[in-house]
């Protein structure tokens, strides 16, 4: 038995940073797919953990979906969220090469370059690229990194955010502006992500680099859940109102088969 008080524990923990806590519920969770289920006191005893701080770290797991109890038999397994968690990260891997001849299908079909991107942190990360064979054209490269709030690709995966996960990610952070048409304030932001989360679709409306608009809609994996963010990127002088709507038209059908393939909802 660990000799440390439970006030001594807690310090511990707090002093660390909770490092130490988020490596033992990694053990946990590990622990668990290796046995299939435990009961509290095996779970305590086979990771070295005070009771108090084993029951605790329990409680929160099963809180969040991460590990399921089970009163009859007084034991402990792993839980939906987990699985749901595991089959978005599948569906991401799998992403760009679901996603590509897809994409290319789709610039053939509007003559415009196609985009893949993912979010992180504010910034949205470009996975896979179908590239114009048109003289004026987007040009990008994989692995590229733009704000967020300055792309549509951006605004739109920052909209699949919760409204608390979004204040999380953005406070505190100076939205900067690139051309006389970024949203650099924050209320500007949440309107237009309002508006991108009702009307299903965003654009850029040259909020990067002027000369360049788009149209972008949201990825989702089996569970609903945004995984990435499409976009077809088209010059200024080429975009109208008409473009837009025949872009988004095709858009939609692609991004529907990319979800289809992915196991999520039916094609259209």
């Amino acid at each position: 038995m660990n000799s440390r008080t439970a006030g001594q524990e807690v310090e511990t923990a707090s002093s660390g940073g909770g490092v130490k806590s988020a490596d033992r519920l990694m053990t946990l969770l590990e622990h668990l797919a290796q046995t299939g289920e435990a009961t509290f006191s095996a779970i305590s005893a086979a990771l070295t953990m005070p009771n108090s701080s084993a029951y605790q770290l329990l409680r929160t797991a099963h809180r969040r979906g991460f590990v399921d109890f089970d009163e009859n038999t007084r034991t402990y397994r792993l839980g939906l969220r987990l699985w749901e968690v595991a089959q978005s990260f599948s569906g991401n891997l799998d992403l760009p090469g679901t996603a590509q001849p897809l994409m290319t299908d789709l610039s053939d079909e509007t003559g415009e370059t196609v985009q893949l991107a993912r979010l992180d942190g504010l910034e949205n990360v470009y996975l896979a690229i179908a590239e114009s064979k048109q003289p004026m054209k987007l040009v990008s490269t994989v692995g590229a990194r733009l704000p967020a709030h300055t792309t549509g690709v951006g605004k739109v995966l920052l909209s699949g955010l919760t409204d608390e996960q979004l204040r999380t990610r953005l406070e505190g952070v100076t939205l900067q502006r690139f051309t006389r048409n970024t949203l650099h304030s924050l209320p500007d932001l949440m309107t237009e992500i309002q508006r991108i989360r009702k009307q299903g679709y965003g654009e850029d409306n040259e909020e990067y680099v002027v000369g360049c608009r788009c149209v972008a809609m949201a990825v989702r994996g089996g569970n609903g859940i945004p995984v990435a963010a499409m976009s077809v990127s088209i010059p200024t002088p080429r975009f109208n109102r008409t473009i837009a709507r025949d872009v988004r038209l095709a858009l939609t059908r692609t991004v529907a088969e990319v979800e289809r393939r992915l196991g999520g909802r039916p094609a259209i």
